[in-house]
């Protein structure tokens, strides 16, 4: 049984997160390309043939990273004449900053869950991943499964997945069926906000704090931009989607800086706004909506510029049709795994799914994470993942595919 498999291999599960976790791939700076190499042979000693995919230089550049190379493995059951199953996560992790009580790349284990930077977002969802395929591959072929499965490792979620996962379709080199994707262990997600990221230049003139009036303030022509972001936030509280799960469109200004010396007066200030987007909202319509709000609250002030950049704008995710086809086995599976009611909803976050089902394929977020809204924050210090949830959500996923791919039962 398949459940049997993968309780015989979860402290091979577990090793296998703590190698993953102890490879450094940090998204700034982006400079991938050796961390690729080192999990690729980690896939490799599970028994793994592994693919390797660089992205040529220009495009990694585009996207402001340094070094980036796709990884597939691919498993045929049968013929193969069954549907083609992408199980798709990233490798890359944000920085680990302060506040620390252990170290981010030990992959420690402590009472019943393992901590470090990637853990829960989402190298945990490659150990799910790579372990659903192993109890498969020992109880699926002889029930007669059919079809093929991918696993699909990127490094480029912190910058929209364009050189990941649309990459890989783009160029031809996946054309799956369906899609899941990393995501959270007590909901399946179907749908989840855009994002834009706006950066936002106030130019002025530098002079001496004793004669500010010589100058050209760049944070005094930033103050009226500042107040009108923060008013659209109070307006977008009530733009609002349809979608469960979702909420209201969002908007935070990240990072602020300027100033040379504080004797000076400063010359340039650089604010990055996130702006989240709701399914309903069109992308460039809300990009040019909000450059000409920081363009008209900064008005006409002699001597000012004022420039809005893109940095990232990364669409929706609505439901695909045929999305029920791989909803419901998770669903199920979830549901007597879990003892609870499992949700089908929407997630308040961006994330790399959306290529699958902007291509037209039936997409879903499932995995081991924790949700963003509940009792962990991904991108805090002491990231951690409950070792329950690497065991449900490993179950789960390998029970769904042999439902997906034709597997008889007992």
């Amino acid at each position: 049984m398949i459940e049997t498999e993968v309780d015989s291999r979860f402290e091979d599960a577990v090793a296998f997160l703590q190698a993953l976790i102890r490879v450094p791939s940090e998204n700034p700076p982006g400079d991938c390309a050796e961390a690729a190499d080192q999990i690729a042979e980690l896939y490799q000693w599970l028994g793994f043939t592994v693919e390797h995919h660089p992205v040529p230089d220009p495009f990694v550049r585009q996207y402001g990273m340094r070094s980036a190379t796709n990884l597939v493995v691919r498993r045929t059951f049968g013929d193969g004449s069954g549907p083609t199953i992408a199980l798709s996560s990233h490798a890359d992790v944000v920085p680990p900053g302060e506040g620390w009580n252990m170290d981010p790349y030990a992959g420690q284990i402590q009472g019943q869950s393992i901590y470090g930077r990637g853990a829960n977002d989402a190298k945990g969802d490659l150990a799910t991943y790579a372990f659903a395929l192993k109890a498969l591959e020992a109880d699926a072929e002889a029930r007669g499964a059919n079809g093929t499965v991918e696993l699909h490792i990127s490094f480029d979620e912190a910058v929209g997945g364009f050189i990941g996962p649309q990459w890989l379709l783009g160029q031809g080199l996946s054309a799956p069926d369906y899609a899941i994707c990393a995501g959270f262990v007590s909901a399946v997600t179907t749908a989840h906000n855009g994002c834009l990221h706006l950066e936002v230049v106030v130019r002025g003139r530098s002079a001496h704090a004793a004669v500010p009036e010589a100058g050209r303030d760049a944070l005094e022509a930033a103050t009226p931009i500042l107040a009108a972001l923060y008013a659209e936030r109070k307006r977008l509280a009530d733009v609002t989607s349809a979608e469960p799960g979702i909420g209201a469109a969002k908007l935070t200004v990240g990072t602020i800086a300027g100033g040379l010396h504080t004797n000076v007066v400063p010359d340039r200030v650089v604010m990055r706004i996130d702006r989240r987007l709701i399914p309903e909202e069109t992308p460039e319509a809300v990009e040019e909506g909000l450059t000409a709000l920081v363009l008209a609250a900064a008005g006409e002030q002699e001597g000012i510029e004022v420039e809005c950049r893109r940095v990232m704008l990364a669409g929706a995710m609505r439901p695909v049709a045929g999305v029920d086809r791989l909803v419901e086995p998770i669903r199920a599976h979830a549901e007597a795994v879990l003892g609870e009611a499992v949700p089908v909803t929407g997630a308040p976050v961006y994330t790399s799914a959306r290529h699958y089902a902007a291509a037209g394929v039936p997409t879903v977020l499932y995995g081991a994470s924790a949700h963003i809204t509940g009792e962990t924050d991904t991108h805090a210090a002491d990231e951690y993942l409950r070792l329950d949830h690497l065991r449900t959500a490993t179950t789960v996923v390998a029970l769904a595919l042999a439902d997906l791919l034709g597997a008889r039962r007992d």
